[in-house]
């Protein structure tokens, strides 16, 4: 008789239903409901400024870029990046939009002024040729034009690190801190 219990035990063994543990849920224990669907998000809409205000943020940042490299002044990127990075204190976007918007304001920004210059005969093709010789690509200025691009995009994005490295927190946060008791 008891090797009868047996078996039906080691039957019974990792089915549904076994050992009774189904019978918590009659003691309260309520089962979780089915996770909640992604909503995909791109900016928060419950604090900062609207999606309007940061593209106007954006444009001036490129129109800031250009100017900055009409008058020679090669750091502007890593200043608008900075600036950006600073400006998120405030927006709390996430890093998956952030970071492409400014890789984007730094192409933009070295690209006008790179085409600009091509169009009107300046000498910056034959720059180009150089850095592209200097890289074993000889001939090609689209290397030299592509790596001054690629310098700008560098330069944003460090910029936009140290901004966002200065400011850890959303400004919410912070002042939630600031204002909570400190208990003894």
């Amino acid at each position: 008789m008891t090797a009868d219990f047996k078996r039906g035990e080691l039957e019974r063994l990792g089915k549904r239903g076994s050992y009774r543990l189904g019978q918590l849920r009659a003691q309260g224990i309520r089962q979780p409901g089915p996770p909640a669907p992604f909503k995909p998000r791109f900016v928060r809409p419950e604090r900062g400024l609207p999606l309007s205000g940061w593209l106007l943020l954006l444009a001036a940042g490129v129109v800031l870029i250009v100017a900055g490299a009409a008058l020679g002044w090669w750091f502007m990127p890593f200043a608008v990046g900075l600036v950006l990075g600073l400006m998120n204190w405030i927006g709390g976007w996430p890093l998956r939009v952030a970071v492409p918007a400014v890789l984007l304001v730094a192409l933009c920004g070295w690209a006008v002024p790179l085409v600009w210059s091509l169009l009107h005969g300046q000498p910056e093709r034959t720059v180009a040729r150089e850095i592209a010789a200097f890289g074993g690509f000889s001939g090609h200025s689209a290397f030299g034009f592509g790596v001054t691009i690629l310098i700008a995009m560098v330069q944003a994005v460090v910029g936009y690190w140290l901004g966002r490295a200065l400011t850890p927190l959303p400004a919410d946060d912070l002042t939630a801190q600031l204002h909570t008791p400190v208990s003894a």
